[in-house]
């Protein structure tokens, strides 16, 4: 099942038994120059601590969205050849591509320091999606869930503290909704992964520990660094 954090079902006993669907492309995707999303300008009534909110929650969604990438690389690097799986991998890729585009636009407009872990990001996020495809389809999926699982609470808490900011600036709106969005797009990627049996492989319940886990911590870091 999934978090308690939401009150959706992981996926039901009888969609086990079907093809996932295709991914919905995001309307928050490509922006182009001058849309609303480049803009508007960042906030100018936060407090320090609000500001500092929005910083770490930017700067950890775009470190984020590189390792995602890099993941879905590593995956395909692997798994690419398998006509299955190298679609349905990079479906859930082409999306994460359209989130990174976003997410490097907001760090601008925002005018929001990259954590300095870009690069660990990239090498981390690929070695992760490698091994996890060499260890077979089941294992690259459970990755997915896993990393999913972790993103997506970390979107809903983003929410929450975004919700608590006084601000009646547009451009939290508009930031809330390409979270909320995003966080859809990340729950939709874990019960795909579901779907594709990433609960079979063996040790399940440690792989997921184990990835979720450093999850946690690199989001601790990147808030940070």
């Amino acid at each position: 099942m999934r978090p308690k954090s939401f009150p959706r079902l992981y996926v039901s006993a009888r969609s086990l038994t079907t093809a996932p669907r295709r991914l919905p492309s995001t309307s928050y995707t490509d922006p182009s120059p001058g849309c609303e999303l480049a803009a508007q300008a960042t906030p100018s009534d936060l407090t320090e601590s609000q500001r500092q909110i929005l910083e770490s929650a930017l700067r950890v969604d775009q470190a984020g969205e590189i390792a995602a990438n890099y993941i879905y690389q590593g995956q395909m690097a692997v798994l690419g050849e398998d006509k299955r799986m190298g679609s349905l991998i990079q479906d859930m890729w082409e999306q994460e591509k359209k989130h990174l585009v976003v997410m490097d636009k907001l760090q601008v407009q925002h005018n929001v320091r990259p954590t300095v872990l870009s690069e660990v990001a990239k090498v981390a996020g690929f070695g992760l999606g490698a091994v996890t495809a060499l260890m077979g389809k089941e294992a690259a999926m459970a990755c997915t869930e896993a990393v999913e699982t972790v993103i997506g609470e970390h979107y809903d808490d983003q929410l929450k503290e975004l919700d608590s900011f006084s601000s009646t600036h547009p451009s939290l709106p508009l930031l809330k909704d390409v979270i909320r969005e995003f966080r859809d797009d990340e729950l939709e990627h874990l019960d795909i992964a579901v779907v594709n049996f990433s609960q079979r492989v063996p040790a399940h319940a440690l792989l997921s520990s184990i990835i979720g886990g450093g999850c946690k911590v690199a989001i601790e870091l990147c808030k940070r660094i």
